[in-house]
C-alpha cells in the first residue's frame, strides 16, 4: 500500500510492505527484542504481524511505519499510531531489532510519528503502554515528553498490567 512518507535526518519511515517480511520476522524472531511486544514468534506469525499492521492502514487509514535507514535501505523496526479494537487509547509504539538499537532511532521515528499523528490525524493525546519492567521505553517515554499516567490492561492475548504513559497535543 502506498501512503505517507515521512523522512528525518537518517530515516525514513513509510506503510509496511511484504518487502519488509524479513526483518520483520528478524524482530519477532529474537528473545530480547520480542520481550515486551508479544514475545518470539515464528516466520509465520511475524507474517501475521506484518499483515495486521497493514490492515490497520487499509482500515483505519493509519498503522505503524517502517522504519528504514535512509543511508542503507535496511529496514529496522516498526514505530508509529496504533489502535487496536480495545486499546486503551490511541498508541504511539516502537519496536526495533536489536542491531538498531541505542543509536537515537526509536526517539527519531517516534518523534515524527507523534508529530504525524497530532498535524495529520488530529489526535489531541498519544499515550504508549510499557510494562513496568521495560525502562528502556520507559526512558524513552520520557525523553519524547510523555509522563506516566496510569496503570492498565490490554485485551486479550495481552495478559498482565501495563503501565500507561502519555502526552497531550499541547
Amino acid at each position: 500500500m502506498e501512503g505517507p512518507r515521512l523522512e528525518t535526518a537518517r530515516l525514513l519511515l513509510r506503510p509496511p510492505r511484504e518487502e519488509d517480511l524479513a526483518g520483520w520476522t528478524e524482530l519477532m524472531g529474537d528473545e530480547a527484542a520480542a520481550r515486551f511486544i508479544g514475545g518470539v514468534q515464528t516466520p509465520l506469525g511475524a507474517w501475521r504481524g506484518l499483515a495486521t499492521v497493514a490492515g490497520s492502514w487499509a482500515l483505519h487509514g493509519f498503522g505503524m511505519f517502517s522504519v528504514i535507514e535512509r543511508e542503507t535501505g535496511r529496514w529496522i523496526g516498526r514505530v508509529g499510531p496504533w489502535r487496536p479494537h480495545g486499546w486503551p487509547g490511541p498508541e504511539i509504539g516502537w519496536a526495533l531489532i536489536r542491531a538498531a538499537w541505542g543509536q537515537g532511532h526509536a526517539e527519531e521515528a517516534a518523534r515524527a510519528a507523534i508529530a504525524w499523528s497530532f498535524g495529520t490525524l488530529g489526535w489531541t493525546k498519544v499515550i504508549h503502554v510499557i510494562r513496568a519492567e521495560n525502562l528502556p521505553s520507559k526512558a524513552l517515554a520520557a525523553r519524547l515528553g510523555s509522563t506516566f499516567r496510569t496503570l492498565g490492561s490490554l485485551p486479550a492475548p495481552h495478559e498482565g498490567e501495563y503501565e500507561i504513559w502519555g502526552q497531550s497535543r499541547r
